[in-house]
């Protein structure tokens, strides 16, 4: 042990609680995508359980309900990780979703698509608290020297989360616990992190009863605090933080990434099996293909920016800004590519789609993590405002879904937000701490 305590501490346990959390609450957001195909196809999966007759337009409702809950609680989310701390917050999010999802089989068999929007709405408020509470526990246990380590591994979990969404729903789907078991495997998944959690989580080293005196010594001095600084309460700089460049850059970079990522998350199944005509086994398998490319190259940006910043090579604002163009600019000429294929160029779609959101991961680097540079005492706060904003893209992209199917213009689309943002986050001056 040296100053910084154990080599494997505690702060590095909060991360990889967080990167769990990320994991099993994306499990639940979007195996929808799969469920969806399996609920309207019951030959395609396991036919013993009900199949519904429900138009693209009403799929296209449950795709996008979620988002229609998950936005009005990233604002307050902020809020009340400061008034509670992000351990009961982060629990209260990942239990509500649990009960939610282990409800969903049987309130789609009394109520149809309508109360399977409902519950979506409902997961979507208890999730929306999830990221500004991520920030903010970031912000609290890692040190700067190690905070774009943590916080990138905090963040592949919703890669690891998007995988396993795509690949295991099509597994379950097709056994004997069939489209129900979905909802059951995600939602105890959920509770077991919720047990966990209680017993390990903590709002900072100073609560904690398992981190050691040097490492809690370690993470608060290196933070510059003193020894009151979690009973104070830091106002809020709500003209610096709106009249700020980087930060209107940020927002805008945030709402091009949601675009082609939600367009894709929503899509993939049903592009998959109504443009490319694949079956449910095969769909599950390469609608999973692109986000394991994603959560793979995830790791490969944080060596890369690891390496960059050590040695010197490049700033930290240097490698926001590389990483954002790259992760934008290459994903924008295969959506391109994309739009213009068919069903004989199966395997080239698949494979663009793969380097698409693949190479999409830098954006985790580029400018998801950029709200802790910006400003370590309120990355929440920037994280709840961005997200706001950036989600109203989530709730249209998957109502254009029953259009994305037919008609592959979206795919243009999708394309010019990536390519204009990526040209503006470039341009845009310091990212570095500004208020």
């Amino acid at each position: 042990m040296g100053s910084k305590g154990p080599l494997f501490g505690i702060r590095h346990l909060q991360t990889v609680f967080l990167f769990l959390c990320l994991t099993f609450i994306h499990i639940v957001r979007l195996n929808v995508g799969v469920a969806i195909v399996a609920l309207t196809d019951a030959e395609s999966t396991n036919p013993n359980f009900p199949e519904f007759s429900w138009t693209e337009k009403q799929k296209a409702y449950i795709l996008s309900s979620f988002y229609w809950g998950y936005i009005l609680t990233l604002c307050p989310g902020s809020f009340l990780c400061r008034q509670f701390g992000a351990k009961s917050t982060l629990f209260v999010a990942a239990f509500g979703t649990a009960m939610f999802s282990l409800m969903t089989p049987f309130c789609i068999s009394w109520g149809g698509w309508r109360a399977f929007c409902v519950i979506r709405i409902l997961q979507g408020l208890f999730q929306g608290v999830i990221f500004p509470c991520v920030q903010e526990h970031v912000a609290m246990w890692a040190p700067p020297e190690e905070r774009n380590r943590l916080g990138a591994f905090s963040y592949t979990g919703a890669d690891c989360g998007t995988v396993l969404a795509m690949f295991l729903s099509g597994l379950i789907a097709r056994s004997a616990l069939g489209w129900p078991g979905i909802s059951y495997v995600s939602g105890t998944l959920c509770l077991v992190w919720c047990i966990l959690w209680a017993i390990f989580g903590a709002n900072n080293a100073t609560e904690s009863r398992f981190v050691t005196v040097a490492e809690c010594k370690y993470i608060e001095s290196s933070l510059h605090h003193n020894k009151d600084f979690h009973q104070r309460t830091i106002p809020i700089p709500w003209r610096a933080i709106c009249g700020s460049v980087p930060f209107l850059a940020l927002l805008v970079a945030r709402c091009a990434e949601t675009w082609g990522l939600s367009t894709l998350q929503a899509e993939i199944p049903s592009y998959l099996n109504g443009v490319l005509n694949m079956d449910i086994q095969s769909n599950a398998v390469f609608s999973s293909l692109p986000f394991l490319a994603m959560w793979l190259m995830s790791y490969v940006y944080l060596i890369a920016a690891d390496v960059l910043l050590k040695r010197k090579w490049l700033s930290l604002t240097a490698v926001r800004k590389l990483f954002n163009s790259i992760s934008f600019w290459i994903p924008a000429a295969a959506l391109i590519a994309i739009g213009v294929l068919g069903e004989e160029h199966k395997h080239l779609a698949i494979a663009l789609m793969t380097v698409s959101v693949g190479v999409n991961s830098g954006a985790t680097i580029g400018s998801s993590l950029n709200t802790l540079d910006l400003s370590p005492n309120h990355a929440g706060i920037i994280m709840g405002v961005a997200n706001t904003i950036s989600t109203s893209i989530s709730i249209a992209t998957p109502l254009l879904v029953g259009a994305i199917v037919t008609d592959k213009q979206s795919f243009f689309l999708s394309a010019t937000w990536c390519l204009s943002s990526g040209a503006l986050r470039r341009c845009s001056h310091g990212m570095r701490r500004t208020f």
